[in-house]
């Protein structure tokens, strides 16, 4: 397994989060590597995350907000034809 010392990484520009919180472990882990690497150097994954949170907020609140509206557009439609319900009743 490959290694890097925190020393090594802060060098070449690569220290992150991850770097710093596992530095003093002596469970040997394995760094991150590729996309993900980039995504941690320049807090990019952060960015990531709160888009798609406020994509899904936007989402929930779309989906409620016209549930109501339903809602209010049925109760509505039954207050203005009560005497087509009553008929239907025996």
């Amino acid at each position: 397994m490959n290694l890097r010392a925190l020393s090594d990484t802060t060098e070449t520009g690569l220290a992150t989060p991850y770097d710093t919180v596992w530095a003093t472990a002596s469970v040997p882990t394995k760094p991150p590597e590729g996309i993900e690497r980039v995504m941690l150097a320049e807090d990019k994954l952060y960015v990531v995350l709160a888009v798609v949170l406020i994509i899904w907020f936007g989402l929930i609140f779309f989906v409620f907000r016209t549930d109501r509206k339903l809602d209010r557009l049925e109760r509505t439609l039954q207050e203005r034809i009560p005497e087509a319900n009553a008929g239907l009743t025996p």
